[in-house]
């Protein structure tokens, strides 16, 4: 199918619904549902919502602050506890669905105060075939649905109609939450994510001052005091050869550079059986 044809289907989907509460963390999936969901049902019917927790960095919610405003759709922040369930403090490799399970179990209320009755998420159909995702089956479970997946859209997709349609976070880096760059078996905690969120912004303005931007950035909490810097696989030598990491990444006793570059997702690969939460 073309993306015409994909964004067709998106549009089918969209459009016969009173009004729909779109999960907006930030990102670019998330936002092009947003933007197709004004475009299919205008800006009065959409309601963005950006769950604020200790897992979103701070500039995250700005930027998705800015992006729902210049859609003008209104922007609930409704807050989460992620961090009160022992599953998703605990970190195995199903951190994901306690995360999702509260969200969904927070926008669905929120919605239903709205008068809405569907909540959407962001997810695509990549990340349906991905292979490691208990935190869609979560969300899905609780009642939140997936238009871009229905739709066949995929993330090239989604790039793609981000471009076409002019919107600011085309180009934008994929954003994780914060509890993301945390190794499985390491236990989360609020401090445990300030502090990564204070590294990556120390890394990021030292490699922008030593003239290095780059685009995606992770600092990995490994446990122990020990931290693995992931960076643009292209920068990884200069990065090697000019720059003190151990002065540029705060709060950790050893740091790290993976000599492979960023790679989303890599915590996955450390653990020992990833078909199990599958």
């Amino acid at each position: 199918m073309t993306l015409d044809a994909r964004l067709a289907d998106l549009d089918a989907l969209l459009r016969p619904l009173p009004g729909v509460l779109v999960a907006f963390s930030g990102g670019v999936d998330s936002g092009v549902l947003l933007a197709a969901a004004v475009r299919s049902l205008g800006a009065g019917r959409v309601v963005a919502a950006t769950a604020v927790s200790p897992s979103l960095p701070a500039a995250e919610l700005a930027g998705a602050e800015e992006f729902a405003a210049s859609l003008g759709v209104r922007h609930e922040r409704p807050r989460t506890d992620e961090l009160s369930r022992p599953g998703y403090r605990a970190n195995a490799g199903d951190r994901c669905a306690f995360c999702k399970t509260e969200l969904v179990e927070v926008l669905l209320p929120l919605a239903g105060r709205l008068g809405i009755d569907d909540v959407v998420t962001g997810t695509n159909a990549d990340d349906v075939v991905a292979g490691f995702r208990p935190g869609i089956r979560a969300a899905a479970e609780r009642g939140a649905w997936t238009p871009l997946a229905r739709a066949g859209l995929t993330k090239d997709d989604v790039r793609a109609a981000a471009r076409r349609w002019g919107l600011p976070l085309a180009e934008k880096p994929a954003a994780a939450c914060l509890a993301s760059r945390i190794a499985y078996g390491v236990p989360v905690s609020a401090a445990g994510l300030a502090r990564v969120e204070r590294a990556e912004a120390a890394l990021r303005s030292a490699l922008a001052a030593a003239g290095l931007p780059v685009r995606d950035l992770r600092v990995r909490d490994l446990g122990g005091d020990v931290a693995r810097v992931e960076v643009d696989a292209a920068l990884v030598d200069e990065v090697a050869a000019g720059v003190d990491l151990r002065t540029a990444v705060p709060g950790f006793g050893r740091v790290e550079l993976d000599p492979r570059g960023f790679r989303s997702g890599a915590m996955n690969e450390l653990l020992p059986d990833p078909v199990r939460y599958r």
